[in-house]
């Protein structure tokens, strides 16, 4: 990766800033936010629907520039943007959060200055640390081997665990699924991490209405048959795949 791939402090590189809109996906779908979407990932899934967060060497077929997609902005510039939004709920999402570790927990705990509900999208590989204490819900999203990469990388159990103590409306797993047989590996993952079914939503993994929707169909009952939850990608079936919705 590029030398300035982290940043850290009050500074951060960040992606895009947008709303009102809504959270699209997980246990707070449909609610009306913000969204404050981080720059650089630890990961490389090869269905991930913003490359434009990380992938310079186009991985993913398009290779992108960080010199024109990811901007510095600091800690306070970014709560003002929120704010002229008017919204009561924000989520910092990525990319992944925490490899701009103390500058989202930083983050985090401006918005929560605020009065605002934080929430924070995490591929549950870094611990949260200190976010803990201004976060009111982490979204972790462990990746299956669907996202292209050996388990090693993608998965690290001590950090899942971490998560999974945390009170129950703390921390929700999201786990994006194309078909009923990946649901065993989702089985696995919850057991190992100590992952209560409660806390656990699977989402078709998809980029456009019809995909979504027939994943949907095709996945549900099984989901709730193993005693998760379900989530559709909301903003994909209003919007379709556009960014800054």
């Amino acid at each position: 990766r590029d030398p300035d791939w982290c940043c850290d402090g009050d500074s951060m590189k960040v992606a895009e800033v947008f709303g009102p809109t809504v959270q699209g996906e997980g246990p707070s779908l449909g609610r009306r936010c913000s969204f404050i979407r981080l720059g650089r990932c630890n990961l490389s899934c090869s269905w991930c629907d913003t490359p434009f967060t990380w992938d310079w060497r186009g991985k993913n077929g398009t290779r992108y520039d960080p010199a024109v997609e990811l901007h510095d902005r600091d800690v306070a510039s970014l709560v003002e943007q929120v704010a002229s939004q008017g919204t009561d709920m924000v989520v910092i999402t990525g990319g992944e959060p925490f490899v701009q570790h103390n500058a989202t927990t930083n983050l985090a705990q401006a918005c929560k200055h605020q009065g605002w509900r934080v929430e924070v999208e995490t591929n549950g590989t870094i611990a949260p640390g200190g976010a803990t204490l201004y976060v009111d819900r982490f979204n972790i999203s462990p990746k299956l081997s669907n996202a292209g990469m050996h388990e090693t990388s993608r998965i690290t159990y001590p950090v899942l665990r971490a998560f999974a103590s945390l009170p129950p409306d703390q921390a929700a797993f999201k786990f994006v699924v194309t078909n009923t047989t990946e649901l065993d590996e989702v089985d696995n993952i919850v057991r190992h991490g100590r992952i209560n079914p409660n806390q656990v939503w699977v989402m078709p993994e998809g980029r456009d209405p019809a995909t979504i929707t027939t994943r949907n169909t095709t996945l549900t009952d099984e989901v709730v048959s193993r005693g998760y939850n379900t989530t559709t990608r909301l903003h994909v079936l209003v919007w379709g795949d556009k960014r800054g919705v």
